[in-house]
């Protein structure tokens, strides 16, 4: 019973506290479930907070983590925008939202409002993977059985998912555009092919091909190339669905991909090592050994081309917790500088390098498309919630692409001779 000698406090609405927070008012329309609104009426893109757990999860986990978890529940709507590419809203938002840091009697004063039962965390959605800290139990970082153990819960989804999201190339890499209008697998096959030509393969040579995912590269080469080329990788769904392709070209006689560890391959004397998408797997601290190995695994005059995503500086940066845990635990990445320095600091002569950034914004743009155009089948094989964790990291990957926060490199090296002899023509001939 409420007395005079009782004191109330006001309960805040959501879209008060929102709205309060902001520097420069909202881009979007705002509603909540406890009836509120905040932002222009005849906006085109809205945003729904559908219920307190989802408040609860922006309270407890604020940044992107927060809105991840909101977003990929269900508990937070994003209208106007398909959920299997959000990249206009996120576009939008990150630039015109804005927010303030609140003084600690504002930030008091607006948890008061919005109810301290809400500071309990619920528990996150079934997508996410354990927090660093936690992953320790199952084994060092980058060590092989918890290297192989965060590759299932990326690739390890459904094969028939990224055939949809892919397309038919199965590449789960950065294209090759040789025009902004060029389809996905020509993009693609010129990829592959620029590779080949990088590495100047010929019939008869050997390519081993690490991390080599669906094995689009080892059979590329293979069928394109005439060389003998051997593919490994640690997801065995992917090895599984390579060697049924390889089968299904003829080309068992000169491709093979093992579900294996790179570091478990025996072999040596390769004329050509590629790698392509794998080193963002492997951890910085790993880098002497990765290019020490694979530099052991070459023949003279043997190259490698190195191919990932790389950051536009080299300067130490944590990767944000929305990747880390729900789309590539334990991933890392830095810059090309750091990346050509290990490469030779390990006996390697670096001979080109090239920046593919806008590239890989046009291919997560077609990958973007395939989702949105298969979302239905898409959301059959993984659920929705799994689904929009693709929509949300391809259309804020991107974004970051875009604005070069992030970039594609291609490093070609080689192992130079006792006596200097590179095996290269004075000019490139890719």
């Amino acid at each position: 019973m409420t007395t005079p000698f009782t004191k109330t406090t006001p309960t805040l609405s959501i879209g008060d506290a929102v709205g309060a927070l902001l520097r420069d008012g909202l881009p979007v329309r705002f509603t909540a479930y406890d009836g509120s609104s905040a932002g222009p009426e005849d906006a085109e893109i809205g945003l729904e907070l559908v219920n307190q757990r989802g408040l609860s999860y922006l309270l407890t986990a604020p940044g992107d983590l927060g809105m991840a978890r909101a977003y990929v529940s269900g508990d937070l709507v994003v209208h106007g925008v398909h959920p299997g590419d959000p990249y206009d809203a996120m576009r939008l938002l990150q630039n015109h939202l804005r927010f303030r840091t609140p003084t600690v009697a504002e930030a008091f004063t607006l948890l008061r409002g919005l109810g301290l039962a809400h500071l309990k965390p619920p528990a996150p959605p079934p997508q996410e993977h354990l927090p660093r800290w936690r992953r320790a139990v199952e084994g060092l970082r980058h060590s092989l059985t918890r290297d192989a153990e965060v590759i299932a819960h990326h690739y390890d989804v459904s094969n028939e998912f990224y055939e949809h999201v892919l397309g038919p190339s199965m590449a789960y890499t950065c294209a090759v555009f040789e025009s902004q209008d060029a389809s996905l697998e020509a993009a693609q096959t010129e990829k592959f092919d620029l590779v080949c030509r990088k590495l100047d393969l010929k019939p008869g040579q050997r390519l081993l091909d690490v991390g080599c995912g669906w094995g689009s590269m080892v059979r590329h080469a293979a069928r394109e190339y005439g060389v003998q080329a051997l593919g490994v990788t640690l997801s065995r769904e992917q090895a599984s669905w390579a060697k049924e392709a390889i089968d299904r070209d003829g080309l068992g006689d000169l491709a093979e991909v093992r579900h294996s560890d790179y570091r478990d391959v025996l072999e040596g004397d390769f004329d050509a090592i590629s790698s392509i998408g794998l080193m963002e797997h492997i951890g910085v601290r790993n880098y002497p050994s990765y290019f020490a190995f694979l530099r052991d695994r070459l023949k003279p005059e043997g190259r490698l081309l190195n191919h990932c995503i790389t950051r536009h500086d080299n300067v130490d940066t944590a990767t944000g917790a929305f990747i880390d845990r729900y789309v590539f635990p334990d991933g890392e990445l830095t810059g090309s500088g750091t990346i050509i320095t290990t490469a030779q600091d390990a006996g390697l002569e670096v001979m080109h390098e090239e920046n593919l950034r806008l590239h890989y914004a046009l291919t997560l743009r077609e990958w973007s498309r395939n989702l949105v155009e298969h979302w239905d089948e898409c959301v059959a094989e993984v659920g929705e919630g799994t689904a929009r964790v693709w929509g949300l990291y391809m259309a804020g990957s991107r974004l970051a692409f875009e604005r070069n926060e992030i970039q594609l490199h291609q490093v070609l090296a080689v192992r130079t001779t006792d006596d200097g002899r590179d095996g290269f023509p004075l000019r490139p001939s890719w």
